[in-house]
């Protein structure tokens, strides 16, 4: 493996995403070594409702609610990112976009402007029991019964379509992960199809 490659980690809320994108970094780093750009679309939410703009403001009102932020405003966030901070060479890791099958389309599109071929998209496929045992257990403010029941419905109606999307365009490599095994367990069957992925090209 040569060129700089495309990462998207897409999942249900809790099924590990972010750490497994942590945890592909650090391969990444000591195997492949490129600058890496992280686009962490839950973070960048975060951080943007703690602002004081009329936007923030009903942007905080969907999170506190526990609904789903629309489309355009994940957009924005991501395409901000890649417009004002992406560098030539650059492996891409994303971590929680795209949400829905409209962002997937457009992400695209970024993808094709930068001349990214074959990003790979790794599913990480775990039971609804288990990322709800998992979100309880995190404590965050906003990981409540009710509030994961709709995230896990915005997963079905929104984000299943994506996966499905990603799933059966042959522009992509990808990768369906099983996440319920051991962290350690999940990142060395990542880097196992990765690399078999490599291997062939």
């Amino acid at each position: 493996m040569t060129n700089p490659q495309t990462f998207i980690f897409i999942g249900k809320s809790g099924c590990g995403k972010g750490t497994q994108a942590a945890l592909l970094a650090e391969y990444l780093n000591k195997n492949h070594p490129r600058k890496i750009f992280n686009i962490e679309t839950g973070a960048e939410f975060r951080k943007f409702i703690n602002g004081t703009t009329y936007s923030a403001q009903m942007a905080k009102e969907i999170q506190v609610a526990g609904e789903r932020q629309p489309d355009f405003l994940a957009i924005n966030m991501w395409g901000q990112l890649f417009i004002n901070s992406l560098e030539e060479g650059e492996h891409i890791i994303a971590d929680g976009c795209p949400r829905s099958k409209l962002e997937a389309m457009v992400l695209e599109t970024a993808f094709r402007f930068y001349k990214r071929d074959k990003p790979f998209i790794v599913y990480l496929d775990v039971s609804v029991d288990s990322v709800t045992d998992r979100l309880l257990k995190r404590g965050r403010a906003d990981d409540q019964t009710e509030v994961i029941k709709k995230r896990l419905k915005f997963f079905e109606d929104d984000v299943r379509p994506a996966v499905d999307f990603y799933a059966e365009n042959f522009g992509y490599n990808f990768l369906r992960i099983d996440g319920e095994p051991s962290i350690e367990e999940i990142h060395a069957d990542l880097i196992k199809k990765l690399e078999n992925v490599w291997q062939s090209q």
